[in-house]
């Protein structure tokens, strides 16, 4: 009895060796083991994809072995040969060759075991020495097809053959082709020595999109690749479509880790006419973790000038992000010793940081700073600044904001802001400008309902607002010496306002407001008898006035409907609306003359010639009160006119709806209190879209009723009266912005790294002003490839282009100058003429002087893996050109060649 189990155990476990590819290793919890059905080897004949299993119950098939409880082995068994089940499909035929103990498969044939999957054209599995060779097939034209996959975990091959041993896990693989963070890599021969090592010889890596035929690659003679980590290289040659180069390297090394790394920024050469050969924005990135980076680059010239770039982003998804810059340039003109040598330092520093508004809806912070040298941008040698250097102005804001809730509700804010003229290099500061309000209260709201009447739609706030402000200029900033003039101050508000209807077509509201003012800056002025002059002195102490107006308005909205379709009839043009809203105002400003005091003026005799009023707050920061008494009334009245037409679907029923005139307005006063001079001039403004909102158009006049002498000096009589026409037009501007594109191309060539550049450092959203000429960095470029792909196939119905225009117009005739103060028309666009050629440009004409004004000219080509750009500045005093062609992958992106013609020096 003992023999016959043997027997049977032994029969059971040479069927489970020779016949297994879907078994499981008994288990506690199991209460049965699958072995597949033994089947006869007919080749010829098909068998179909899903396996067929025999199932015995686990206990029928323990009870079969005995075991002596008596003997226990101390030796550790074995590691089982297979570890994990293996499953095996094929579309035409798999069969088992007992003779020679091997698995043939064919057409379609899948392979699986633990993380590994192969599928091939044909599959032959050696259990005598434990392979799986894998190959190719031929189809009916005689063509092999169905080349062998192999994947692990992420990583797959597709070799032309392999041999894989399912014991050690170790290959053999022939004529390989992966791909590993966008490089496509080939190999004559690659050994797989475990799952995160593989040998590879005769070796070549090209970032193109087509393999068999790669615009260019590396040929390296061995390697070793450690997958999403490296590649690690013996001597590589490059080659360009087939054709060796002199370019040979010893050695190479490809990161290719998918995660954000640190790393080298290759620099770009060049030469400079006054400053020698030059590297610019060569460096180090530094991948701090998932939420912070930073960039250090920097600039070296021959002749001793040199720069220093940080840059620094920052993100924590659903809280914050920003970006963080510093620029630092020493610049050096010609050679010590000569004559004409000089030394400039410029600096700039900007800082954007913006709050997710979810992550803490009752508190908010913000920043927008762009500050430094207000020749920064002028006299920058970096091209990334070339689009910015026609900025006027330099603004920065930093703010928190807070806010809590209840009855009534009340807000904060600590802002501080920066302005800065470039030309005039004058800088205003508010460090901190301080706002604090409390909401609406009702006194006499009722308890239920809501509110009607006078009475119960009174309200009141209270309004807070200090300020420490400093003007200072450019050569002061950042010195103890800018806050020698600093004004500090604070205002208290309250205002007191209601609102009623009148006659049900008419909105009434009255107003009341009480100010209190807070200085610490006050002045005391009195005529100097020595010296026969005026004297102002500063005095620094403690402040304040107080101060109350009133006013009250009316409005109401007239609405005009003319149809100009009549029933029956199909007209384009089916009706116009026009709304009216007229408003008047009337507004009392008392006198407050016990604030003001004054001083005699003495001739040389000592005799009082006249007296001089003046107030101690003139050099407060918000200024002195009111001493002449106000009693005015301001008119105004807004128009907006649109229309329905006949939509040019005809499938829609519905007209549509145009604006003809998005506002036009009208607004004046008249000064009941006057002794002369009552009515304010005339203010007119307007503005609409035209072309499908693709054309904004504002416009502006203003028209005075008073005469001019013959000293061009506004007198006290109406121009009328004086032969002229019923207004003087004293001044008057038109600004045309204009937007078109080809149709579905959408999106700008404007990258969304120089867009941002160009705003951070104060400029357009547009390149009317050009663009950055940073060509070779890419570190914030988003892959559009998809889309430049998209372009090509629209191509040969669709020329894919884009154009802007800016027109602005300024008259001037205050004083019968009767002139045109600046008349100037900017444009850029972008045309694709082929499907991987581009040109564009950015100029502009200013009809005042009769000249261009800074002109870019832009060309562009696509080469397939490479990109090559030139820009050039034909004319002017930054007249040069740049030159760029280089890898578009960001793996390869610093095999590159740049060449620049600088500016030349200007003496």
């Amino acid at each position: 009895m003992h023999t016959n189990k043997i027997h049977i155990l032994i029969a059971l476990s040479f069927t489970v060796f020779i016949n297994t590819f879907s078994f499981a290793q008994v288990d506690g919890n199991d209460k049965s083991i699958e072995i597949p059905k033994q089947k006869e080897a007919k080749p010829a004949v098909p068998s179909p994809k899903t396996e067929e299993v025999i199932t015995i119950p686990t206990e029928e098939l323990l009870n079969v072995i005995e075991t002596d409880s008596t003997e226990i082995d101390s030796i550790k068994p074995k590691q089982a040969l297979l570890q994990d089940i293996v499953t095996y499909s094929a579309k035409d035929y798999n069969a088992f060759d007992r003779k020679e103990q091997k698995m043939y498969l064919y057409n379609e044939a899948k392979v699986n075991y633990t993380d590994l999957q192969i599928t091939a054209g044909s599959v032959i599995i050696d259990y005598s020495k434990n392979l799986i060779y894998a190959g190719r097939i031929k189809d009916s034209l005689g063509e092999y097809s169905q080349r062998p996959v192999f994947t692990q975990g992420d990583n797959v091959i597709e070799p032309d053959s392999m041999i894989f041993n399912f014991q050690n896990k170790k290959a053999i693989i022939f004529n390989s082709n992966t791909e590993q963070d966008d490089m496509k890599i080939r190999s004559e021969r690659s050994k797989k020595e475990n799952d995160s090592v593989y040998f590879l010889s005769k070796m070549r890596i090209t970032t193109a999109e087509d393999d068999d035929d790669p615009e260019y690659y590396f040929l390296i003679d061995k390697a070793k690749l450690v997958p999403n980590k490296k590649i690690v290289a013996s001597s590589a040659r490059f080659y360009v479509y087939n054709v060796p180069t002199p370019l040979i390297v010893p050695f190479a090394f490809f990161p290719l880790n998918k995660k954000q790394t640190s790393g080298v920024i290759f620099p770009t050469f060049g030469e400079q006419n006054d400053r020698g050969y030059f590297l610019q924005n060569g460096g180090y990135y530094f991948a701090i973790n998932d939420y912070v980076d930073l960039a250090v680059l920097g600039d070296y010239y021959t002749n001793g000038s040199y720069g220093i770039r940080l840059e620094n982003n920052y993100k924590v998804r659903y809280k914050y992000n920003g970006r963080l810059s510093f620029k630092y340039e020493n610049l050096l003109t010609s050679e010590r010793g000569f004559p004409d040598f000089s030394k400039t330092t410029i600096y700039n520093l900007r800082w954007s940081h913006s709050q997710d508004t979810k992550s803490n809806p009752s508190s908010r912070f913000s920043a927008s700073v762009n500050l430094g040298s207000s020749n920064f941008f002028q006299q920058s040698q970096n091209q990334v600044n070339t689009a910015s250097f026609l900025n006027n102005t330099l603004a920065s804001s930093i703010s928190y904001s807070k806010t809590f809730e209840g009855e009534p509700q009340i807000n904060m804010s600590v802002t501080a802001t920066h302005s800065q003229n470039t030309q005039t290099e004058q800088i205003n500061l508010t460090l901190p400008t301080l706002q604090a309000s409390v909401g609406r209260i009702y006194p006499f709201e009722p308890k239920v309902g809501s509110k009607k009447g006078i009475i119960q739609n009174i309200n009141l706030q209270y309004n807070l607002r200090g300020e420490n402000r400093i003007q200072t200029t450019d050569s002061l900033f950042f010195k103890s010496e800018m806050f020698d003039d600093a004004r500090i101050g604070m205002q208290h508000s309250i205002p007191v306002t209601t609102n009623f209807k009148l006659f049900n077509y008419f909105s009434v509201s009255a107003s009341a407001n009480f100010d209190e003012t807070w200085t610490l800056n006050t002045i005391d002025r009195f005529f100097d008898n020595e010296n026969f002059e005026v004297v102002t002195e500063d005095v620094t102490g403690f402040d304040a006035y107080r101060t109350y107006n009133f006013g009250a308005s009316v409005g109401t909205t007239i609405y005009g409907f003319f149809p100009l379709e009549k029933e029956g009839e199909n007209k384009k043009i089916k009706a116009i609306r026009h709304v009216m809203r007229p408003s008047v105002s009337y507004n009392v400003n008392p006198a407050f003359d016990r604030f003001y005091d004054t001083y005699d003026v003495t001739d040389i005799n000592g005799d009082t010639v006249r007296e001089e009023d003046f107030s101690r707050f003139e050099g407060s920061l918000f200024g002195a009160p009111n001493q002449i008494y106000s009693s005015s009334i301001g008119m105004s009245l807004s128009n907006n006119i649109e229309a329905k037409v006949r939509d040019r679907d005809s499938t829609k029923t519905e007209a549509k709806k145009i604006i003809l005139l998005n506002n036009l307005n009208f607004s004046t006063s008249y000064n009941l209190a006057g002794d002369s001079l009552r009515f304010s001039p005339v203010r007119m403004s307007g503005g609409t879209q035209l072309f499908d909102n693709k054309m904004n158009v504002n416009f502006g006049a203003t028209l005075d009723p008073y005469a001019l002498d013959n000293n061009n000096r506004k007198v006290d009589e109406f121009n009328i009266n004086n032969g002229g026409s019923l207004f003087r037009l004293t001044s008057a501007n038109l600004t045309l912005g204009y937007s078109l594109n080809s149709k579905g191309n959408k999106k700008s060539n404007t990258s969304q790294r120089s867009r941002n550049e160009t705003l951070d450092s104060g400029g357009r959203d547009d390149d009317l002003f050009g663009r950055s000429q940073d060509f070779a960095d890419q570190r914030y470029e988003e892959d559009d490839d998809d889309e430049e792909e998209e372009k090509s196939d629209l191509y040969s119905y669709s020329v894919p282009w884009d154009f802007r225009l800016a027109y602005a117009v300024n008259y001037s005739n205050s004083q019968r100058q009767n002139e045109i103060s600046s008349h100037s028309l900017m444009f850029s666009g972008d045309i694709e003429i082929s499907p991987r050629w581009s040109i564009g440009g950015s100029s502009g004409y200013d009809f005042k002087n009769q000249g261009f004004t800074y002109t870019q000219l832009r060309f562009g080509r696509d080469l397939l893996s490479w990109r090559m750009d030139f820009s050039w500045i034909p004319f002017s005093t930054r007249s040069s050109w740049n030159f760029f062609i280089g890898i578009k992958s960001n793996i390869l992106k610093d095999l590159k060649y740049e060449k620049r013609l600088q500016p030349d020096q200007r003496l």
